[in-house]
């Protein structure tokens, strides 16, 4: 198995070689099927291997490469495939494969066309370095290259100043999560004296009871402070408050980076980090307490965000930062099972509604504003009812994928004796009713109601053309390179609830892989009352989540589709809490002004007293004039008269003589 595991991560790497580095020289249809083959190869393996894994119940972990050993301390390439790394390498690679062909139908007329491609293919092959890893170098590895990639693809139109600043934002907040997961990192190689996980996993009991001193006289827990150290990584990966801002922001690429970013790669990796640190993350409350409180303000108060927001693109991103709150709070709760199944749930449907935005941007002529659509429905009858599965189960509606993931991670959190539970608890029930008012506010704004992207038109100006719309296109159903991926997308986000619901989250799916102490074992209370899916939907039918969503449902259709002028009445009578939204808590301006700001101001510091007095005032400058005044002293020594120059011999053998007699 290990030339499958090797076929995995080199098959996309190899076709992204060749569309990056050959692409001059290849038909834009060349680049495509290369890249596309690879990652489709990689889904082909990913499946071998899920069957192999979590069917067949076989495991591996090994070393495929020594890279180096220093001080006794090896740093390996290696693998390690258990049932969590089967689960994401099939989501990873099928989310992935999608994208890729839909990329071939939203990216068409771009002259980057083969450049995309091979981003795009590295930035899978980064992913799957990340979950395949079993050490923490590698981890790193593919930690920091999924951040490099993203960097390059958020800011794929360098002409754009706004993507530019935009994957910068990206990669600088990434380098602050960064800091703090390197030294975690190395607090566990110091501590456990290794870096392979088994190791580490195998060590913790001699760890457990250490603790560190970091300021002043108090003491902390090892454990808790590596824990958290992983975790503020995890928080910039993952996009939770506060280095959420770079999340809303990466909508600047093209469509398909959103939707591979948002998805399957880059903002899950801090989602399955924690997962699979499980066996550390079980030894520190304190650590379980802030990750559950971080994803619940996370959770709630991004989902507040998506309801101001008029680009199509920015209301999804904000539902994906509120999801992620979802996951993280299940992480706090101990219930990893059930944040990676959300995480797996949520890869498909959110995969959809990305994608299916892009289908809605491509009819309306890269339009984004919701404000500028409307009665889409007649035209774009697949986008629409794709986009319908992907709302639905968004907002977590009975018998959906996202339904059962959302209610065990509300049951578990519930059941939870963590400090913060309870306010975790409060936060993802309300985020229930905040999700699906935003998700059909932007499902009613954008298929439903009047057209009124021929109300934009003729407020533009626009001269009428021949069917008398005043200039606009005629909206239409996209390719099949589009609408293929959605229906392809839409299958799971249906049925893959019903069907790993019980395996994942209460028949031990994921084995040794996720370890949770008993005392935390809040899936096992949940499972307690677990009759079959029929059973469990039944149930969510009757409990306070159902009745929220559908409440936020209601909201939405009577706002935006029956009352169409509360809106606007709430935005101004409640115009100060509307300005609060649309700065989004000063988040933006708080990093703009002191960490952008203040960097700026050390750079001119530094350039000012280091670089111009300092080095060229001083160093450069100063010693060239230091030589110039001494050589304008010592110049006169050198006279050109012979007898000057006996004397000072005759001087210096006196001195010489004077020191060998007396010293």
């Amino acid at each position: 198995m290990k030339s499958v595991y090797l076929g995995i991560v080199l098959a996309p790497l190899i076709g992204s070689l060749l569309a990056g580095l050959f692409g001059h020289w290849m038909e834009r249809k060349i680049a495509h099927i290369v890249t596309i083959g690879g990652v489709a190869i990689s889904f082909i393996l990913a499946l071998v291997v899920f069957k192999d894994t979590a069917i067949d119940g076989n495991t591996f972990n090994g070393n495929v490469y020594t890279w180096l050993v220093s001080d006794g301390v090896s740093f390996n390439v290696g693998f390690l495939v258990d049932q969590l790394t089967a689960m994401m390498l099939v989501v990873v690679s099928f989310v992935s494969l999608m994208v890729h062909i839909y990329t071939i139908g939203y990216m068409q007329e771009d002259p980057g066309y083969k450049r995309f491609f091979s981003y795009i293919s590295l930035f899978t092959f980064s992913m799957f370095m990340l979950v395949m890893s079993n050490n923490f170098m590698q981890l790193f590895f593919g930690w920091e290259a999924v951040g490099l990639v993203s960097y390059l693809l958020i800011g794929f139109w360098y002409q754009k100043e706004t993507a530019i600043y935009a994957n910068l934002k990206a990669f600088l907040v990434n380098r602050v999560g960064d800091f703090g997961f390197l030294l975690g990192i190395a607090a566990i190689l110091l501590y456990f004296g290794s870096m392979d996980y088994a190791e580490v996993f195998a060590g913790t009991a001699a760890v457990e009871g250490q603790t560190i001193n970091i300021l002043g006289d108090s003491e902390w827990s090892v454990m808790s402070v590596i824990c958290i150290l992983l975790f503020v990584g995890a928080m910039g990966k993952s996009a939770q408050v506060p280095l959420h801002v770079w999340l809303p922001d990466s909508m600047e690429g093209p469509t398909p980076i959103s939707a591979l970013i948002h998805a399957a790669t880059m903002v899950t990796a801090g989602i399955f980090m924690v997962a699979r640190m499980s066996p550390l993350f079980e030894l520190s409350e304190t650590a379980l307490s802030v990750v559950m409180v971080i994803g619940a303000i996370t959770a709630l108060f991004m989902g507040f965000l998506g309801l101001v927001q008029h680009d199509i693109k920015r209301v999804v991103a904000y539902s994906t930062l509120s999801q992620l709150g979802y996951m993280t709070v299940a992480l706090g709760a101990s219930a990893y099972a059930a944040g990676v199944f959300h995480l797996m749930t949520h890869a498909f449907f959110k995969a959809l509604l990305f994608l299916a935005a892009g289908s809605v941007i491509i009819a309306m002529h890269h339009e984004q504003d919701m404000r500028r659509m409307g009665g889409l429905k007649k035209y774009m009858p697949i986008t629409y009812w794709t986009s319908l599965v992907g709302s639905l189960a968004l907002i977590g509606f009975p018998g959906f994928a996202g339904f059962f993931s959302k209610d065990a991670i509300i049951e578990a959190v519930h059941a939870s004796t963590v400090s913060g539970s309870t306010f975790a608890y409060i936060a993802v029930l309300s985020g229930v009713f905040i999700t699906a008012l935003y998700s059909f506010r932007m499902f009613f704004l954008t298929f439903h109601g009047p057209e009124r992207f021929r109300e934009s038109a003729s407020h533009h100006g626009d001269e009428d053309d021949d069917h008398g719309h005043h200039g606009v296109h005629e909206p239409h159903e996209t390719p099949w390179v589009v609408t293929g991926p959605l229906i392809a997308l839409a299958i799971p986000s249906v049925i893959i609830g019903a069907l790993y619901v019980e395996p994942m989250l209460f028949a031990g799916f994921f084995g040794d892989a996720i370890q949770v102490k008993p005392e935390h074992d809040v899936l096992a209370q949940v499972g307690e009352s677990f009759h079959g899916v029929f059973g469990f939907v039944l149930h969510g039918m009757m409990a306070p989540p159902f009745w929220l969503a559908m409440a936020g449902v209601g909201t939405a259709y009577y706002l935006y589709m029956v009352r169409t002028d509360i809106p606007e009445m709430i935005r101004a009578r409640f115009s100060t809490l509307h300005r609060i939204l649309e700065n989004k808590y000063g988040f933006d301006s708080f990093n703009e002004i002191f960490f952008a700001g203040g960097s700026r101001g050390l750079g001119g510091l530094f350039w000012k007293v280091g670089d111009t007095k300092l080095i060229d005032g001083l160093m450069v400058n100063g010693s060239a004039r230091g030589v110039g005044k001494i050589a304008a002293v010592i110049r006169h020594l050198q006279s050109g008269y012979l007898y000057h120059y006996a004397f000072a011999m005759i001087i210096g053998l006196l001195i010489m003589l004077a020191w060998v007699i007396y010293r």
